[in-house]
């Protein structure tokens, strides 16, 4: 019999984490509430960053980011063509167009040297995305966001725990958006948050993720409160509940060990892979960081091997391993197409790498055997 199917992810959630949970569910408060608080209290110190805004969902607070940041239909947003769809959707659906800059072949981000020839009179905001968990260069973005009075909003999805020449990404800067889905470094099962240093943006945020009230359902239910409250503007239902908190108290309590697991098993694949010439693998930059590892994202060199990537993959899922597809090239899906123009060729690097790009397994609870096992079987689609 064939040995169990591996995925590509898996969370790690140990024993004080479903105990906080049920714990959580005997409480009787199960929505926003005493966890989230406490969770968002802890996000503050471990991020360094007073303003800190749990939400349903990563999606939920790139949105309620742009809303806050009041664009105008017809303002543009800069971002990468190497990302999941939510980042440009939300642009469309704060009602401005996303324009899009090619990425650097190495790092897999939005390569700074080309940012500054899409800016318009119309860019209003720089969305980088720190791709598979490596910070892009942020002296270079801030530097031209500054020089232009731009604002800059990073999609951190892949980074919570990332740093950047010595400080952790939400720390400093303008406006991040962390997510805490499950196959994330950390998870509140879906889930997400929003750090700024902005205070009226971070009001703003914290109005529009619950219908506009100027207090939420903990503030009125209480014994202490009051179940009178105003609607200061129309807003959304995006906020957090307590039973993801209870499991995110615990989850960011072991991130920076989950890293450290994810870093060494990332550096064991960098040195077994290193003399495959099968492999263009994931490059680092020159400046001082720690890369989050979120994703191990070599490249197939396709025309190497006689296969593509999605024949790979499904020779891999055979064998009983699981892979990943981060990402399909965003600009060439039907809508924005149809929407934008965006064409084959606008965007050459993203799409080169997008066609043979892979996800290996990656996760904390990883262990050495099972990655020799992915080895192991690579070699013998491969070799």
């Amino acid at each position: 019999m064939s040995e169990a199917f591996l995925p590509f992810s898996r969370p790690d959630i140990n024993q004080d984490a479903i105990d906080e949970v049920v714990a959580c569910l005997s409480s009787g408060w199960i929505t926003t509430g005493p966890r989230v608080a406490q969770f968002t209290a802890d996000l503050q110190a471990y991020l360094q960053c007073q303003h800190v805004l749990p939400l349903s969902s990563a999606t939920a607070g790139l949105h309620l980011a742009l809303l806050a940041m009041n664009l105008l239909p017809g303002d543009e947003v800069i971002t990468t063509p190497l990302t999941f769809a939510a980042t440009l959707n939300v642009i469309v659906l704060a009602g401005a167009k996303p324009v899009l800059v090619d990425i650097d072949s190495a790092t897999r981000n939005m390569d700074p040297n080309l940012l500054e020839d899409a800016i318009t009179d119309r860019t209003r905001v720089i969305m980088p995305v720190h791709f598979a968990g490596l910070p892009i260069d942020m002296d270079a973005i801030y530097e031209i966001a500054n020089r232009h009075s731009l604002r800059v909003l990073e999609d951190a999805a892949h980074a919570i725990g990332t740093e950047y020449r010595g400080r952790k990404l939400g720390s400093f800067g303008d406006t991040q958006v962390f997510s805490f889905h499950p196959n994330k470094n950390m998870t509140t099962g879906e889930g997400g948050c929003v750090t700024t240093r902005d205070e009226k943006l971070a009001k703003t945020i914290s109005l529009l993720r619950f219908h506009g009230m100027d207090r939420e359902a903990w503030n009125r239910f209480g014994k202490t409160g009051s179940q009178d409250y105003e609607i200061i503007m129309p807003g959304f239902k995006y906020n957090m509940m307590d039973i993801q908190a209870a499991l995110g108290i615990h989850q960011l309590k072991a991130l920076d060990n989950f890293i450290e697991r994810r870093t060494e098993l990332a550096n064991r694949y960098q040195e077994v892979l290193a003399d495959w010439e099968e492999w263009e693998l994931p490059i680092e930059p020159h400046y001082a960081h720690r890369h989050a590892w979120h994703l191990y994202v070599p490249l197939l060199q396709t025309d190497l091997v006689g296969m593509t990537r999605d024949v790979f993959m499904q020779r891999m899922k055979e064998k009983n391993i699981g892979t990943g597809l981060h990402y399909r090239a965003v600009h060439l899906y039907p809508y924005y197409r149809e929407q934008f123009g965006f064409n084959p060729g606008d965007f050459p690097k993203a799409e080169s790498v997008c066609e043979r790009i892979v996800s290996l397994p990656l996760f904390p609870l990883m262990t050495d055997a099972e990655q020799d096992r992915v080895i192991d079987v690579m070699f013998s689609i491969l070799r």
